[in-house]
């Protein structure tokens, strides 16, 4: 079976993670990214083009992974501004990843070492998932989240959609996180947190509104 042609975009932490993610399934062609600075060969091996690859390589497959705490919210509007059809999109799971043939998993996914997925676990389209993460049993993930290294997700927790869920975090079982919200790094949620605010520490309480 010939490998399939992938490019990832933008060209930050996540999409350099991503190509320990790949197996023969695909073949990595580069990059694209909108910073002119950073076009060209890099030390990873591979090139960073502009948005033109993707009409040079109309059959190129592509994993958007842009985000991090402070961009996160941006993600909807990056990923929708690359004007994709579902097809286009991969999804990509590190070989070591355990994932139940039971889980449901979305395009543009991103699935990197180590994580678990349990029976009956829902992931959306466009997330990301850092390693060593554990989600358990009958979990949501919605569309356009970020899931940092580390987290511990107990059964039956909603996460909504762009949300960012930092690392070494715990989320106890039946709570859930509104839409756009995001969890601080090494939080214990031991109840549901609402949309559109930062919450963080032991236990984790909101600390911040977001826009």
């Amino acid at each position: 079976m010939m490998a399939k042609k992938l490019i990832l975009f933008p060209y930050n932490g996540n999409a350099i993670e991503a190509i320990d993610c790949l197996n023969d399934e695909y073949q990595l062609i580069g990059f694209i990214d909108d910073d002119k600075t950073k076009h060209g060969p890099q030390d990873c091996g591979y090139e960073v083009f502009s948005r033109d690859i993707l009409q040079s390589h109309p059959d190129a497959h592509v994993l958007a992974v842009p985000g991090s705490p402070d961009s996160y919210h941006k993600r909807r509007n990056i990923i929708e501004n690359l004007y994709l059809s579902p097809e286009r999109y991969a999804t990509v799971i590190h070989p070591s990843a355990r994932v139940s043939r039971l889980a449901k998993i979305g395009y543009n996914v991103l699935i990197m070492s180590g994580v678990v997925i349990t029976s009956n676990a829902s992931i959306g389209n466009h997330v990301c998932i850092l390693p060593q993460t554990v989600i358990h049993h009958d979990v949501w993930v919605n569309d356009f989240s970020l899931i940092g290294s580390n987290v511990l997700i107990a059964g039956h927790v909603h996460i909504g959609c762009n949300c960012f869920i930092g690392g070494g975090s715990n989320l106890k079982d039946h709570t859930s996180i509104g839409d756009n919200s995001l969890i601080g790094i090494g939080a214990n949620v031991l109840k549901s947190i609402p949309a559109n605010v930062k919450a963080a520490g032991n236990p984790a309480s909101i600390i911040g509104d977001l826009p």
